[in-house]
């Protein structure tokens, strides 16, 4: 039976590496002008993978793809990454492909917003 394409929209993060944490921390600094939660836990960064040399790409989102500050996010993405020791580039490629919806935000985004 061949997998279901939904199963792979998307790619698994580098949880493991040593820079993870440090660029979750880093994507907490952005917000979305719109909504008073950052971007991590509105579940707009899908994917970070960092390189063994430290080079970062980012896939993320937004909430609607008319989002006013559509150019500007992934500038404020690498910007608050690129400070981070160990990181030698990063990436920021925008996707709209799985569409964001409100289920994907973290449990904090939730309460913050007053959904729980």
């Amino acid at each position: 039976m061949p997998q279901d394409e939904g199963d792979l929209l998307i790619k698994p993060s580098s949880t493991e590496h040593p820079l993870y944490e440090s660029l979750v921390e880093a994507c907490k600094t952005v917000y979305d002008p719109e909504i008073p939660v950052n971007i991590f836990d509105l579940g707009l960064i899908y994917t970070i993978t960092i390189s063994d040399v430290g080079e970062v790409d980012v896939i993320m989102t937004l909430t609607a793809p008319g989002c006013p500050v559509a150019g500007e996010m992934p500038g404020w993405v690498a910007n608050a990454m690129e400070p981070v020791p160990g990181v030698q580039s990063v990436n920021v490629e925008m996707t709209f492909d799985p569409q964001w919806g409100m289920d994907m935000m973290s449990d904090e985004a939730r309460l913050e917003l007053g959904f729980m």
